[in-house]
């Protein structure tokens, strides 16, 4: 595919990207115990990236560059010949107006970018600990730490009751974030618990299917080179009844009643996904 029109679909690519503000796990280690009285503890430990922060700053922006004016021909012959000042005059003027347009875009997706990250400028140097500050002020972040590239290490834990629905990670001021874990609680005190972020295309990430692709070492745009997969474990324990899950071995015994766990990693099929009954079995 020829370059521009590449990086013309990457730019309406980061575009929807940014509308979800992409989370992705890279290594980590997640749990989450639940009673069946409905208290639980939730902990995530390892890398956390946001592809706004690092990489859409970067998608379909190019320097100002150099006017070169274009080779002229013959009409008749169609042999190259050398252009009249006029004609490098209207390929200067065409090439004026192209990058006028083009830096009125950058800044109108700035914008619409700085919008997204809750009033933080993506561009700026102080960007990263401005979020990674942020975080450290809502409960459960013991740890935040940035890495570089949009790559932060944390350390994530929270308890409480689950007598409304619950979802990690969420960001103070951020619209719209995609969640690695959610859980659902149903009026007949069943949970259904789902970790799209955990999973691949069929388990509710189409993203992560793209961007697992456009992020290997021999990826052609920079943009999207070197984005950190998922290596990781989800680990849920249990002495609620267990009425389905997707994992391989299904429930294992263990000191708290029962241990479910999945592997994760870019070869990954499908999300994790558990339905509980609460209360008495």
């Amino acid at each position: 595919m020829p370059i521009a029109p590449f990086r013309q679909i990457v730019a309406g690519l980061a575009c929807l990207l940014l509308a979800a503000c992409l989370l992705t796990p890279g290594k980590f280690v997640s749990a989450l115990d639940v009673h069946k009285d409905g208290t639980f503890t939730y902990s995530y430990a390892g890398e956390i990236h946001l592809l706004a922060l690092s990489k859409l700053a970067q998608m379909g922006r190019g320097g100002a560059g150099v006017f070169t004016a274009r080779p002229c021909t013959d009409d008749k012959t169609g042999e190259p010949r050398k252009c009249r000042e006029s004609e490098v005059a209207q390929q200067k003027q065409e090439w004026d107006s192209e990058q006028a347009a083009s830096s009125e875009r950058r800044s109108r997706e700035s914008d619409q970018m700085k919008a997204m990250l809750g009033g933080i400028d993506p561009s700026s140097p102080k960007a990263a600990e401005e979020l990674a500050a942020r975080l450290r002020r809502q409960a459960g972040w013991r740890r935040v730490d940035y890495k570089g590239e949009g790559l932060f290490d944390v350390d994530f834990q929270q308890s409480g009751t689950l007598d409304r629905d619950f979802a990690f990670p969420t960001i103070e001021r951020f619209p719209m974030a995609n969640a690695f874990i959610t859980i659902a609680r149903r009026n007949d005190g069943s949970l259904r618990i789902d970790a799209p972020g955990f999973g691949g295309s069929a388990g509710g990430e189409p993203w992560r299917a793209m961007i697992g692709g456009m992020s290997s070492s021999d990826s052609k745009d920079p943009a999207f080179a070197g984005l950190p997969l998922p290596d990781g474990t989800f680990t849920l324990t249990t002495d609620a009844q267990v009425l389905a899950n997707n994992t391989e071995e299904g429930p294992q015994a263990d000191p708290k009643g029962q241990r479910l766990q999945w592997t994760v990693s870019p070869r990954s099929t499908s999300a994790p996904m558990v339905l509980l009954k609460l209360g008495g079995r």
